[in-house]
């Protein structure tokens, strides 16, 4: 799993607030359907911008619970959602939460789960916190969707390669309708949201991955310095260029408490 150290945290708080970030955070809020005087637990909140907007759309007579591990998440989420007092931000992990049985009417999760061992202890996790009919919402990265143009291409491959071990599970959308059924959900629906796009933009989710992946693989020592240097440098050339291409499509998935 990465490491969110505050230069990592800063980046995330750029890009997060970028517009495919943005569309990926609202297809999950979408799904859930917030209401006001919901309770909700925001699992793997992360910076606290889905927090804060979990937390405007259920307002005063409601509940946020954000829950990271990440002390330097945590300190950004508090701040953002330090005027709101029926926020309260915890630490704690999908697997094991700091929440009491059947108390929150919803629950939500933007990321996380590729980076769980248990993913079906995770789901069962969410289940014994949910009232009789709460929801559950997991939205997720499927990584077999990307196409990511090179003129090298068995060298994005080492780099993709190489960013996979960074999280556990590559493929979280295609197994979690059979989890969640298992453990007792019914499945309400599967969306994709997909990222396309033909140029570099600062605020956007491949500008994100190239500064992250490039770091991740030298931190690691997975390849050379030299070869995710160039291949990071490439990829700004490209999109100088004009032949720029990335295509990443993010799943959101939701199910019902029976």
């Amino acid at each position: 799993m990465l490491e969110f150290d505050e230069e990592t945290t800063r980046l995330l708080d750029s890009v997060y607030e970028g517009a495919d970030v943005t569309r990926r955070r609202r297809g999950s809020f979408d799904a859930l359907k917030p209401s006001p005087g919901d309770t909700i637990a925001d699992i793997g909140c992360g910076n606290g911008l889905l927090t804060a907007e979990l937390a405007r759309a259920v307002g005063g007579t409601g509940h946020v619970i954000g829950i990271d591990p990440s002390d330097a998440m945590r300190h950004s989420a508090e701040n953002r959602c330090q005027t709101y007092d029926w926020v309260k931000i915890v630490e704690g992990e999908a697997g094991r939460l700091p929440v009491k049985d059947a108390s929150v009417d919803k629950a939500v999760s933007v990321q996380v789960y590729e980076y769980l061992d248990d993913i079906p202890a995770a789901v069962g996790e969410a289940y014994r916190c949910l009232k009789p009919g709460g929801v559950l919402v997991i939205g997720d990265i499927h990584f077999d969707s990307l196409i990511w143009f090179s003129e090298d291409p068995a060298r994005m491959a080492r780099m993709v390669r190489a960013w996979d071990e960074h999280f556990v599970e590559r493929g979280v959308p295609a197994l979690l309708p059979p989890i969640l059924t298992d453990a007792g959900f019914e499945v309400e629906g599967v969306a994709p949201v997909t990222v396309c796009d033909t140029q570099l933009r600062p605020d956007g989710l491949a500008n994100m991955l190239i500064v992250l992946m490039e770091r991740f693989t030298k931190s690691k020592q997975l390849l050379p310095d030299e070869e995710a240097a160039a291949w990071a440098d490439e990829q700004r050339a490209l999109a100088m260029q004009g032949k720029f291409f990335f295509s990443l499509t993010h799943f959101v998935v939701s199910g019902r408490k029976l």
